[in-house]
């Protein structure tokens, strides 16, 4: 009888191991050579760099609305593309630029009432003396977390509903999140979260970071939680006031949104010698660690889901 006893229990914590490693898997699955063309097209020289409202902005966002389209995502209103206009601070006297954001949905199978936004941003700095700064990691990176994220859920549907935006004109002032906040009623009335990613593919210490946690409290048992089960070392910080340049508070697209009063987690890797470098190529990416970046951020974005769904 004893030795039955020790068998069934020992069974029994077998099976419950392979479960746990089961849903690790279903919360992280996506397609890693997908994610790994995403940067590398993106970053391509004949992206010209993919500053806001020049021919290689124009052609990165056609390769995305192609991916997005042929993914059979549903577009937020009756178009994908969602167009603003603005006005560059420098050069004094630079003509009206109109960006254009990329939206999609996934819609939850919770009926909650609750809408996550998954952001990043596709643009980036653009040519400039000659040399193209192609932006791998700032933020090809981070769309490829994006959409890492929307294969997951669409195969395997969250809770919440989801909005999918793939922002313009971050590297001039935030302008797309901006436009989109300003719009968020009209877009989406319950929208109740940012998820925001910008640069997930390099870091020599195995460390990515997120910030939020400073503003909202209780957000740190979801990341403790998430932390606990992801393959790269997840650390909270870079979101108070008090540090400075290294507040990162409104240093990306979560930005307008805490703004606004919206609940945000900002993941990314510190500032590194390729950024905003020419050198910030596909080649130069750490493969290994950037697939397990996005593997953090594909479970990150689950624990969320059942966190809002919950509360």
């Amino acid at each position: 009888m004893p030795f039955m006893l020790k068998s069934k229990l020992y069974l029994g914590a077998t099976l419950a191991a392979v479960m746990s490693i089961a849903a690790v898997a279903e919360d992280a699955s996506f397609d890693r050579n997908a994610a790994l063309e995403t940067v590398e097209t993106l970053a391509a020289d004949n992206m010209g760099g993919r500053a806001a409202g020049t021919d290689g902005n124009a052609m990165a966002r056609a390769y995305l609305l192609e991916r997005i389209t042929d993914a059979g995502f549903e577009p937020v209103g009756p178009s994908f593309e969602h167009q603003f206009k603005f006005t560059p601070r420098l050069p004094t006297g630079a003509p009206e630029i109109t960006g254009t954001n990329l939206l999609f949905r996934i819609a939850g199978a919770g009926n909650t009432g609750k809408t996550i936004v998954v952001s990043a941003h596709y643009d980036h700095v653009g040519t400039r003396g000659g040399q193209i700064f192609n932006g791998a990691d700032d933020n090809a990176s981070g769309v490829a977390g994006a959409l890492a994220i929307a294969e997951a859920l669409k195969n395997n549907p969250p809770e919440n509903d989801f909005i999918f935006a793939l922002f313009d004109a971050e590297e001039m002032g935030l302008q797309g999140a901006r436009a989109f906040v300003r719009n968020r009623q009209m877009i989406d009335p319950n929208i109740a979260f940012n998820i925001n990613f910008d640069m997930l593919s390099r870091s020599d210490k195995n460390e990515l970071y997120v910030a939020g946690v400073f503003h909202r409290p209780e957000l740190k048992p979801v990341v403790e939680s998430v932390a606990s089960k992801v393959p790269v070392t997840l650390l909270m910080g870079h979101d108070d006031p008090a540090l400075g340049n290294n507040d990162w508070t409104f240093a990306s697209d979560h930005g307008p949104f805490h703004s606004d009063g919206v609940p945000f987690l900002y993941f990314g890797v510190e500032d590194h010698p390729h950024y905003h470098r020419p050198s910030d190529v596909y080649d130069s990416i750490p493969v290994d660690f950037f697939l397990r970046s996005l593997e953090t951020v594909v479970m990150a974005a689950r624990e969320v889901d059942r966190h809002l769904a919950a509360n």
